[in-house]
């Protein structure tokens, strides 16, 4: 029986450059899909139990600056679910309220929004820690 590797998670920021709460963010997720990506060897020096114990799959972190299209805020509200929608588009309270003000103008989505395609998250906001929080559920390396 064969089996196929799926591929590496991947993470979008829909960011804005000029937001430092966005900026952090950014910093934060390159940060730690670098440090997921980091393996130790065998000659190197120490003890990397530790180290080996919480590392986690790598994934790819995808920045952009444009507004998702209206198909991915879909999919990115229900991913966050309706307590999550306010952080995600200015004023809406529901995802019909949410897709109609995101169609009269784009600038009503909120950044920065970070969604896990492959695991089905989304979260609005600078939450560092529910972004952590995310971002470790993924799935560990064996």
């Amino acid at each position: 029986m064969f089996r196929f590797n799926k591929g590496r998670d991947i993470i979008t920021l829909f960011h804005k450059a000029n937001s430092p709460v966005s900026t952090r963010i950014a910093t934060l997720l390159k940060q730690t899909s670098a440090a997921a990506s980091e393996t130790a060897t065998e000659d190197q020096v120490g003890d990397h139990s530790a180290h080996n114990k919480i590392q986690r799959d790598s994934f790819d972190v995808n920045i952009t600056e444009e507004p998702p299209t209206s198909s991915q805020l879909e999919t990115i509200l229900d991913y966050a679910g309706t307590v999550g929608i306010p952080q995600i588009v200015k004023g809406a309270e529901s995802k019909k309220e949410a897709l109609e003000k995101f169609k009269q103008s784009t600038e009503n989505f909120n950044r920065p929004v970070v969604v896990d395609w492959h695991n089905g998250k989304a979260i609005g906001g600078g939450n560092e820690s529910a972004i952590l929080t995310m971002l470790n559920a993924l799935p560990k390396k064996n």
